[in-house]
């Protein structure tokens, strides 16, 4: 059952999607090289041949080819059935199949318990309004001592105007746990190839504090593995610009958990 945040998400997914926001431009040319580097092969999963990966509102073709091509038995669930087409897309240009099913990243009951080695979610639990179905469904549905990868937005960022005031980067509101934070951004800007920039209107986009996150996780059975902050890496970058402001905070976490249930 979809309800109304849901609906509105995905009518604004698949218009970003159309308009060819970067998340949904399959990765055509990636190599098994790139694909190992990309899913953290060398330093937490390993070899993933063979393995049952679900790619957790994930669609756009980027995800799931990391895992298609090192021979992953993949399954992709999303909001968004543009997103779900651009792995397909994915999948018949690399040559490996794709499983691709539509929903609500709350609920899973598409999937048995105990069915994936792997979850990969990437930035996207913060689409949901509570991270709590969300973390339990995955745990359901991972297999025990299965790995769970789960990007979200540091909420301290989200905290934050990225616009550059000559001093900093002011706070613009309170340290709330799951707000809607939209109205700060309502509009996405995407420049197409040809130069021109169609604005569509984001999805609706929640704070979840780190308390929230971690304890959640801990309550249903996950252990903490590894957590990384992203940052765009350019050399002394221009002040009020999207690297320096990534530099001063960065947005968004990347964790790794072990799913210890039985």
């Amino acid at each position: 059952m979809i309800d109304d945040i849901a609906a509105v998400n995905r009518e604004r997914w698949n218009a970003m999607a159309s308009a060819k926001v970067m998340f949904s431009r399959p990765f055509f040319d990636f190599t098994r090289e790139e694909a190992a580097a990309y899913i953290h092969c060398d330093t937490m999963l390993g070899d993933v041949a063979g393995k049952d990966v679900l790619c957790l509102a994930s669609g756009g073709g980027q995800d799931s080819a990391a895992f298609g091509l090192l021979g992953a038995s993949v399954t992709v669930f999303d909001l968004s059935d543009v997103q779900l087409s651009r792995d397909q897309d994915a999948a018949r240009s690399h040559g490996y199949t794709v499983q691709t099913v539509q929903g609500d990243m709350r609920d899973l009951s598409a999937f048995t318990a105990n069915t994936f080695d792997i979850v990969w979610q990437p930035y996207s639990i913060n689409y949901s309004p509570t991270v709590e179905p969300v973390i339990a469904e995955v745990a359901r549905v991972l297999k025990p001592g299965g790995i769970y990868h789960l990007a979200f937005a540091n909420p301290f960022a989200l905290a934050m105007d990225n616009g550059w005031d000559g001093n900093g980067y002011p706070l613009r509101d309170l340290y709330r746990d799951g707000e809607d934070i939209t109205r700060f951004f309502p509009i996405w800007e995407l420049e197409q190839e040809d130069g021109t920039v169609v604005t569509v209107e984001r999805p609706h986009e929640f704070r979840h504090t780190l308390s929230t996150m971690f304890n959640t996780l801990a309550r249903q059975g996950f252990q903490f593995m590894q957590m990384s902050e992203w940052v765009r890496p350019d050399i002394d970058p221009e002040q009020g610009s999207w690297a320096h402001f990534t530099q001063c905070c960065p947005p968004y976490l990347q964790t790794f958990w072990r799913w210890g249930g039985s």
